[in-house]
């Protein structure tokens, strides 16, 4: 990786930190889980992708839909997981339905 795509990730990445340590918001909602006797720690997870464009890309884009059909994506599951009554009471807070069949 070139170093000023490096440079300009790390700044990025400065950027998204500082916005959420900023934030009232999330600092009020921190305040008030350690006021109800909690440890808080906070762990964000972002995915990023890169893909560097050619000068001609658009046309080049162009053609290239015209021949090559975007592929089916989808998943098949095939197995169960089981889910704790924690796991099911967090879903529920979400309002994700769940089966009951544990």
């Amino acid at each position: 990786m070139d170093e000023p795509l490096k440079h300009l990730m790390q700044e990025l990445g400065n950027a998204i930190n500082d916005s959420l340590s900023e934030s009232d918001r999330i600092a009020e909602a921190i305040g008030e889980i350690k006021k109800a006797g909690y440890d808080v720690f906070l762990v964000l997870e972002a995915t990023i992708g890169f893909n560097r464009r050619d000068e001609n890309g658009e046309e080049e884009d162009a053609e290239r839909s015209e021949v090559a059909e975007e592929p089916k994506r989808g998943f098949e599951t095939t197995g169960k997981i089981k889910l704790t009554t924690q796991d099911h009471r967090f879903l529920r807070a979400l309002k994700i339905a769940v089966d009951d069949d544990r």
